[in-house]
């Protein structure tokens, strides 16, 4: 628990800002192609909700490229374009060119397996993984997991979703699959056992430790930590275990406060740097260990940047958590909504209207210059007149209107 190795490290200014629906959908296993798809895409959320397809590169992701999938839903949603299929997905399908949009995708290819789950991204607004098998179009038995992740060219609509895939064959991988069970996917933060387990019970019945209000920073932490490992030993699934521990690394951030070189020290001891942005993130890493789950520790620092928002005692975290609506995931959800810019007034296109009824008309060759095509801006006069005021020099936005008219 005391060393923290620099590839534990992530960049918790974008991630603690993530939405909060992105919880690992299936497991922790990083070996795994689909969770470190999930990684990518929680790498690229830089604080929205969804991804930005402009940071997408489907065909260069080295790692699991040829086992991937784009959709684009830019055309319209009931028949999503195949904007790209990686080569080991093709070649498990036999699929050629021609499979342009999912309804060209065969019945019974792994594809098929894939694109069948799309409109659950549309639902839930998040990601989504899956496993199961199925016969395909040449008798074999396939083993697979997959996963699909939103992406999004405005910030607010998916209107692409990305899919990574990963099979197996055979009778031997179903015996191998069947001594091994796929991971379940990962509990949201209600789902922790209410009750305790006999495991669960027997953990916690050991001595907890005691402190008193005098007791020094080094202590507190020391006794977040045996709390945090509680927590482990049983899977993370306490929510006893969990709110304890978070509750004393609270009451660990209080008292830093008190004393700040000492706490100083402690961070520059743990190769852990301050992060003025992020004030939560070096706590929950000192508590829980750097290597802990990436998504879980944003949780647990936005948790904690609530009670301070909220300006919770020393000792009262318990309490406060325990009241509020939902729980922890509760705080973590009030917390992020907190932090999100207030809307922007929606008064801009008013006064954008205002300019242009005053604009002086422009020639359509004048708007078009040496473009080939050009999105051009008109206006209705008061005496009926149509006259072109604005060429908007939007690529992306040129690129989707095309596509709406074909």
């Amino acid at each position: 628990m005391d060393g923290y190795s620099q590839h534990g490290e992530f960049d918790s200014d974008a991630l603690d800002l993530a939405p909060a629906a992105p919880v690992s959908p299936v497991g922790d296993d990083e070996r795994r192609m689909h969770v470190r798809a999930y990684n990518h895409w929680v790498s690229l959320l830089g604080g929205r909700d969804f991804p930005s397809i402009e940071d997408l590169d489907p065909g260069n992701i080295e790692d699991f490229a040829s086992h991937s999938v784009l959709l684009d839903f830019t055309s319209g949603g009931e028949d999503p374009e195949t904007a790209y299929i990686g080569q080991a997905i093709r070649e498990e399908g036999g699929l050629g060119p021609t499979v342009r949009t999912i309804a060209d995708v065969p019945s019974r290819s792994l594809l098929s397996r894939l694109t069948d789950h799309y409109l659950q991204i549309i639902a839930n607004r998040a990601p989504i993984g899956f496993e199961a098998e199925f016969d395909n179009q040449r008798g074999d038995t396939i083993f697979y997991r997959g996963i699909l992740m939103p992406f999004s060219s405005d910030g607010d609509t998916i209107d692409f979703i990305y899919g990574v895939i990963n099979w197996k064959t055979g009778g031997e991988q179903r015996a191998a699959l069947a001594a091994r069970p796929l991971a379940a996917p990962a509990l949201e933060l209600t789902d922790l056992h209410a009750a305790p387990g006999r495991e669960e019970e027997e953990l916690l019945e050991l001595e907890q430790p005691l402190l008193d209000e005098d007791a020094g920073l080094a202590d507190r932490l020391h006794a977040a930590r045996e709390t945090a490992e509680t927590l482990k030993a049983l899977d993370g699934r306490s929510r006893v275990a969990l709110y304890r521990a978070l509750a004393m690394a609270w009451d660990f951030t209080v008292a830093a406060r008190r004393v700040p070189d000492e706490y100083a020290s402690i961070l520059e001891d743990a190769g852990v740097k301050a992060q003025a942005r992020a004030p939560m993130t070096p706590i929950v890493k000192l508590v829980f260990g750097a290597d802990y789950d990436k998504t879980r520790l944003t949780e647990f620092a936005a948790a904690l940047s609530h009670a301070e928002r909220c300006a919770v005692d020393f000792g009262g975290f318990q309490a406060f958590v325990e009241a509020c609506p939902g729980g922890l995931k509760g705080l973590v959800a009030a917390e992020r909504q907190a932090r999100r810019p207030a809307a922007r007034g929606d008064d801009r296109g008013e006064q954008a209207r205002a300019a242009l009824r005053e604009a002086a008309p422009i020639a359509l060759e004048t708007a078009l210059g040496d473009r080939e095509f050009a999105l051009v801006l008109l206006r209705r006069g008061e005496d009926g007149a149509v006259a072109a005021v604005a060429a908007l020099a939007d690529e992306a936005m040129l690129e989707k209107a095309l596509r709406k008219v074909v």
